[in-house]
């Protein structure tokens, strides 16, 4: 969840990622590379407009490499872009969204926002779509993300106060495979920057207060072409019978602390059980009512964590789902 940024000016405006030059930075500054070969090459791979800067100014979501050309170890975008390329996974047009939990924090406490100085507010039930100044905590900071995110052209579908006060959700989707971990992690980025001019700390830890209140997700909605055909909740109950059988492989992989949030409580199912269901929300998937009725559409991955990569997790299923063979 560390994410970095830097500026440089082009001579003119870019509309093709392809069309730009790669760039470097210190890996030795950001601990991926050594201080005596510390360059990592940075690969250009997707345009935004930029909603701070305005104008012809754009924001470039890059992958890193070795200077050999071989990518970093944090570069997970590499590996999920030849999944999502591969003709079986192309054939299947695999859409996303995601919903992307956070909690935003006093800057100097790391307390959220709205509760009182090493107290609590009344607990968990009015907050959730709340309004009024007693349930719903740093809404100007969700609507300028929002606005920023329809200005720089990103798929956000929608935006919600949360269970745990001082927690907000957006959604990012649907979106197209790669695009979809490109979106994500743009959004994430205009939000940090959105935060640090408010002076507010944003979190992404999975369960940020321990106790009775809620964890955050990132709970990831998935549909094929298939699917999305008539016949499809046939291929949605396969689908979700193979991610049963990888249920470990995946969890290991959903994001770090998600132990302390998939109790098997406030909505979440245990980590060690999967469990798939109708509108359930104590599953580890969840299918919709209209899915059932209309026999076809998608269904809900609730295990990954607010903090997961979201290139590793969509790939991940479309891997499991598409080409995995039990």
């Amino acid at each position: 969840m560390d994410l970095r940024s830097k500026a440089r000016t082009l001579s003119g405006p870019v509309n093709d990622p392809s069309k730009l030059p790669k760039w470097n930075y210190d890996g030795s500054s950001t601990s991926q590379a050594p201080g005596e070969d510390s360059e990592v090459i940075l690969y250009p791979q997707a345009i935004f407009k930029d909603p701070f800067r305005r104008g012809n100014n754009i924001l470039v979501m890059c992958d890193a490499y070795t200077p050999a050309g071989d990518p970093i170890p944090t570069n997970k975008r590499c590996n999920a872009a030849k999944i999502f390329s591969h003709p079986d996974v192309a054939a299947e047009e695999p859409w996303f969204g995601i919903e992307q939990e956070y909690t935003l924090l006093q800057k100097d406490v790391k307390w959220p926002i709205g509760w009182p100085l090493g107290g609590y507010p009344g607990p968990q039930g009015p907050y959730y779509c709340g309004v009024g100044v007693d349930k719903a905590y740093g809404r100007d900071i969700v609507d300028s993300h929002y606005k920023a995110c329809l200005y720089a052209g990103i798929s956000i579908s929608g935006t919600n106060g949360e269970v745990m006060p001082g927690q907000w959700e957006f959604q990012v989707g649907p979106a197209v495979g790669i695009s979809a971990g490109d979106e994500l992690w743009v959004a994430r980025y205009i939000l940090e920057r959105i935060t640090e001019i408010a002076g507010v700390v944003l979190s992404f830890d999975p369960k940020p207060i321990q106790g009775d209140w809620n964890g955050a997700g990132a709970h990831t909605n998935y549909s094929t072409k298939s699917m999305r055909s008539d016949g499809g909740y046939m291929i949605i109950k396969k689908a979700i019978e193979k991610l049963g059988l990888r249920h470990k492989e995946h969890i290991a992989a959903y994001g770090e602390g998600n132990e302390r949030r998939l109790t098997g409580r406030h909505e979440t199912a245990d980590i060690n059980t999967f469990l798939w269901g109708v509108a359930n929300r104590g599953a580890s998937i969840r299918v919709g009512r209209d899915t059932e009725k209309d026999g076809k559409g998608y269904f809900e991955d609730r295990r990954p964590a607010s903090n997961m990569d979201p290139y590793v997790v969509t790939s991940m299923i479309a891997q499991t789902t598409i080409l995995w063979k039990p």
